[in-house]
């Protein structure tokens, strides 16, 4: 990575990626995932999970079947975003006519400040201040003064928070009158996943987004009342077929949505793109803090992502 890359919780310099690769004839489809050790993911597991399918995919399997094939995550998705390109490969079309989307467009991302104090991250701040859309990870104790650091150092930034479930119900009234302060525009995942029954009651002058609370559209029945918005991660959806119906079914019920990512390569981000073109928030910015892209990459001009060439993805 490009430099230390910090959340609540964890820290790390590198990102570990899994692709998958199906081949038919001259035509060969990728999905690349982001393993999840939140969720008991690692590499060596991911990479298990992906080749035990190989017999049924061989036999035909396509991504209808896969959603009953194979429990949300990145195993699943790196196969069903494989499955995405080789269809449209195949077809001689693109991922999104097959989606039922136009020709896709550029969209502008977030670009992530990483949790450091609140100096540290008033510097890097400072540095991406004219990127027109922050995203500032935090991590309880001390994040007043990290968000007011954030927002002297760029004041003309948009500003979303994303606490990575740090915050309780204790403090959160505190953090929330910060944000309010420093002109935030969303708070994702105050509370921690299993403790966030409190958001129903709550006070939310800022709209609130889940995100380790929702991974497929089946979680939306008990998160309905908690929550204003929804991050839509392929990694956590299993996959781009999966996140299809989670962005609908979210929209349905009037929820906010943004697309988000793992720090993965353009690979990752490709099949998320078809999701940004409806999103109310993008947050595709994973390439951005490697020290080095996968060639050929996504075209990026700021903060501007630009559609894939055929040559990467779709």
């Amino acid at each position: 990575m490009a430099g230390r890359f910090s959340i609540a919780g964890s820290s790390r310099t590198e990102a570990h990626v899994v692709v998958a690769a199906i081949h038919e004839g001259d035509h060969v489809g990728r999905g690349e995932s982001v393993p999840l050790a939140r969720n008991g993911e690692s590499v060596p597991g991911t990479i298990a999970a992906i080749e035990a399918m190989a017999p049924a995919i061989a036999g035909g399997l396509d991504r209808t079947a896969l959603r009953d094939a194979m429990p949300p995550g990145s195993a699943r998705n790196a196969i069903d975003c494989a499955l995405f390109d080789l269809e449209a490969k195949r077809a001689g079309t693109s991922a999104a006519a097959m989606a039922g989307l136009p020709s896709l467009l550029p969209v502008e991302t977030a670009f992530t400040l990483s949790l450091d104090v609140p100096e540290a991250m008033a510097d890097a701040a400072g540095a991406a201040a004219r990127r027109p859309l922050l995203k500032v990870k935090l991590g309880g104790a001390g994040d007043p003064a990290r968000i007011a650091a954030v927002r002297a150092a760029a004041p003309g930034a948009r500003l979303l928070v994303d606490a990575n479930q740090a915050w309780s119900a204790h403090d959160f009234e505190e953090n929330m009158a910060a944000c309010v302060a420093a002109g935030v525009e969303l708070v994702e995942q105050p509370l921690p996943v299993g403790a966030d029954a409190p958001l129903s009651v709550l006070p939310r002058p800022i709209p609130i987004c889940a995100d380790e609370s929702v991974r497929t559209a089946g979680d939306l029945d008990a998160i309905a009342a908690r929550y204003d918005a929804v991050n839509i991660k392929l990694d956590k959806a299993g996959g781009l077929t999966e996140a299809l119906t989670l962005l609908a079914e979210a929209r349905r019920r009037g929820l906010a949505v943004m697309v988000g990512c793992m720090v993965g390569t353009s690979l990752a981000m490709a099949p998320a793109l078809l999701l940004a073109q409806s999103a109310d928030y993008v947050d595709l910015d994973g390439p951005l803090l490697l020290a080095r892209d996968r060639v050929p990459g996504l075209r990026y001009e700021g903060s501007i992502v630009y559609p894939p060439e055929p040559s990467l993805w779709g």
